[in-house]
């Protein structure tokens, strides 16, 4: 029965769960953030802030000029965390880049974010980043696994179109109809001036035959009045004794 022993065993040996720690401490310090199950989170949380830290103090030392004489770099502290840091390059991000980001914080350097459960083995998944490093967190914010392959990448879909409202829908319908409707409308208001136009025209021409018409019968009648008056006055003008 393991009673009173501290962390966890993660189904591992000894020197096992020392690697696994190692080799996690390193891809976190080189990514930044890093997924895995929780229970390795968890136990991955206060090992590697204890290396922070000794890299934040051992930076504070070189700002004081507390070391040794002649040295201007906490050699010892680097040694020692180079135990638990075999890759010399995360070793030197370490020191340079993330001891001068985290100088003001006393501790809580990671941030733990849980992702729910694995597909495969159902297992619980989390997010372990880097506080200084990581997106902003305002409220509760669910950051999913991104598992993109290449073959998803070559063949990812085009993003869709955002959703648009009922209301924006029915505007635009509304605008489109009346659109059409002045469309329509201009389109028989030109037809409409076209016929009027045509009438018109009709009438000018109904006008314009009858004033000819008019005229052709007044001029006969004026010539047969003057043809029955000259008769007339031929009558009138012969002698009575050629009428006896």
């Amino acid at each position: 029965m393991r009673h009173m022993v501290r962390g966890r065993n993660l189904t591992r040996t000894s020197s096992h769960r020392k690697a696994l720690m190692k080799n996690l401490a390193t891809s976190l310090f080189e990514h930044k953030s890093i997924v895995t199950t929780e229970a390795k989170a968890k136990e991955l949380r206060p090992y590697a802030e204890k290396l922070i830290t000794k890299a934040r103090v051992a930076l504070q030392k070189e700002k004081l000029g507390t070391l040794p004489s002649g040295q201007t770099i906490d050699i010892h502290s680097r040694r020692i965390v180079g135990r638990h840091i075999r890759n010399k390059a995360v070793l030197q991000e370490l020191f340079d880049t993330i001891a001068p980001a985290v100088a003001e914080r006393n501790g809580g350097y990671t941030r733990i974010v849980k992702l729910g459960f694995a597909r495969g083995d159902a297992a619980r998944e989390a997010i372990i980043q880097l506080v200084d490093f990581g997106p902003e967190q305002d409220g509760q914010v669910s950051l999913k696994r991104k598992k993109a392959s290449a073959k998803k990448k070559t063949n990812a879909k085009a993003p869709k179109a955002p959703k648009v409202s009922k209301e924006a829908k029915d505007a635009d319908t509304t605008s489109k109809k009346a659109s059409k409707a002045k469309e329509t409308i201009a389109d028989k208001s030109e037809e409409v001036v076209e016929k009027v136009e045509e009438v018109k025209a009709q009438a000018n021409e109904v006008i314009e035959t009858a004033e000819a018409k008019a005229e052709t019968t007044v001029n006969d009648v004026v010539e047969d009045i003057t043809e029955e008056a000259k008769e007339i006055s031929s009558e009138e003008n012969i002698n009575p004794e050629d009428k006896a």
